[in-house]
């Protein structure tokens, strides 16, 4: 851990080699900068650190997703709870369509921001569980994101799964590895439902209806507690950050999908 008063590209990715980020190595991102400290430089530091640390063959992946245009979401529920008819239908009338190009994510992270505004970034085109990424596969990671596929095999988490990518926790719990998500899409019997959402086409919006797995992570941090005792799970500081995690996505996803009281919890649902 670095002890300057501002956190250089060199002493962070000094950390993330100890954490045992490895040269080539595809990593899906889940950060809070605030935890690591103050960074000379901010995201774009942070974001070189990782590239000297996974090199140029890495292809890095973080979430992309919006909210604000949902007419499903937790964040939409929130916003219209107590309003009269006309006031919900005029918060309606100003949400905006998804842009895949210029759709800002929603309470994802400066850095995932800016990796998402990077020169070369690549964004997968769901309107509401987007990724975004940089590398010489990014392409491929973020082709082909269904509709009707949040975070299952057809969005960039199973991409991951097959590559065998490593999720990396920078500042952040469990509660936010959306690769347990995967896990959900491979579990007998699991409910679905009706999302409902506004993209943007040719300068107009429109609304789209589709039907997918009812996505659930209100145990996601009672199964990382179980998972953190697992051989796989790397532990370390990253900055001045309170312990971070480095874990491949493959094995996570396994470990979630087979932890009894996930596939209970889901099943009664």
């Amino acid at each position: 851990m670095a002890t300057g008063s501002e956190l250089t590209a060199q002493e962070l990715a000094a950390d993330l080699r100890a954490l045992g980020i490895q040269a080539g190595q595809d990593l899906l991102v889940h950060s809070s900068l605030r935890w690591i400290g103050p960074v000379a430089g901010g995201a774009a530091t942070v974001l070189r650190a990782l590239r000297m640390t996974a090199g140029p063959e890495s292809t890095i992946v973080v979430p992309a997703q919006t909210t604000d245009n949902s007419l499903s979401s937790r964040a939409f529920r929130s916003a219209t709870a107590g309003l009269d008819p006309p006031r919900r239908a005029q918060f309606i009338a100003a949400m905006p369509g998804f842009d895949p190009v210029s759709t800002p994510s929603s309470r994802m992270g400066i850095l995932a921001e800016h990796i998402r505004t990077t020169r070369g970034s690549v964004r997968s085109a769901h309107p509401q569980s987007s990724f975004a990424a940089l590398g010489p596969r990014a392409s491929d990671c973020m082709a082909g994101h269904a509709m009707d596929c949040h975070l299952g095999e057809r969005s960039p988490l199973g991409w991951l799964y097959r590559a065998n990518a490593a999720v990396l926790l920078l500042g952040v719990g469990y509660t936010a590895c959306t690769a347990f998500h995967l896990a959900e899409y491979r579990l007998p019997g699991v409910r679905s439902r009706q999302y409902h959402c506004f993209v943007q086409e040719n300068g107009v919006r429109k609304k789209v209806t589709y039907r997918d797995i009812h996505l659930d992570d209100s145990d996601f941090g009672q199964l990382g507690d179980w998972i953190d005792d697992e051989p796989f799970v790397r532990r370390g500081r990253v900055g001045s950050a309170a312990d971070c995690r480095l874990l491949p996505l493959r094995a996570a996803v396994d470990y979630a999908a087979a932890w009894p009281p996930f596939r209970k919890r889901r099943a009664m649902s």
